[in-house]
């Protein structure tokens, strides 16, 4: 017998929260009930505020990763989801998992994955609407990977003219890479502010472009060049 397919989050009832500054979370794996967070304190990154190693740059120009949008989303799910030391029950259950993946197949989700010798080993995944990313959970099976993976993640952001980077809470992580918290009242403005217009490109476009402009030279490089110009 075939497992019951979990129930769904309908994709606008997922985009009308995050645009009203609310996202979902669980309690474990396997349980059926979701619970809507609006945190007091918001983590943000700020996109010019993306803090660059000089180690990070030389791993970014290095392209030790081959780095791709989209293309294992459900993989970085799944991967996200596993149990760490530091959070053994996680709150991505099954349908939230169902749920992310079927917001994706509308649009409205992507990943950016690290890849080496043609295995998944770092990205991360999160929610696009107006000109936010809402960043959901990242994970690292090599170093550095996930750091990658949010650099580039804040070059494409910057490239398609996206303004608003949600990290939703802070962490020591975050906050080495430039984080900061601000109060709800704030990120309710931001919010706002973002809908003002549409981003000047998708974020899948935002990658073509950056391709296309590194030509046959490294686009590693360019993202590494644009991080020291602005630190």
């Amino acid at each position: 017998m075939h497992a019951p397919s979990p129930k769904l989050i309908p994709p606008e009832v997922l985009l009308l929260a995050y645009r009203s500054g609310v996202f979902p979370m669980a309690d474990s794996r396997d349980d059926d009930e979701v619970f809507w967070v609006e945190p007091r304190n918001r983590a943000i990154l700020p996109l010019d505020g993306f803090r660059c190693s000089r180690s990070l740059a030389k791993v970014i120009k290095s392209d030790r990763f081959e780095v791709r949008m989209d293309g294992d989303f459900s993989a970085v799910i799944e991967e996200c989801a596993q149990p760490r030391r530091d959070h053994p029950e996680t709150w991505i259950s099954d349908v939230i998992g169902a749920s992310y993946r079927n917001l994706y197949r509308h649009g409205h989700a992507h990943s950016v994955e690290c890849w080496q010798d043609g295995a998944l080993v770092g990205g991360l995944y999160g929610v696009a609407f107006d000109r936010v990313f809402c960043g959901e959970s990242m994970f690292a099976r090599t170093r550095d990977a996930s750091k990658v993976a949010l650099a580039w993640l804040v070059a494409l952001m910057r490239k398609a003219g996206y303004v608003l980077l949600d990290c939703q809470f802070m962490t020591e992580h975050l906050a080495s890479l430039g984080a900061v918290e601000i109060p709800r009242d704030r990120y309710q403005e931001l919010l706002v502010t973002a809908a003002e217009r549409a981003p000047s490109m998708s974020l899948p476009d935002a990658l073509a472009a950056l391709h296309q402009e590194a030509g046959s030279s490294s686009p590693g490089k360019l993202i590494a060049q644009s991080f020291s110009q602005t630190s």
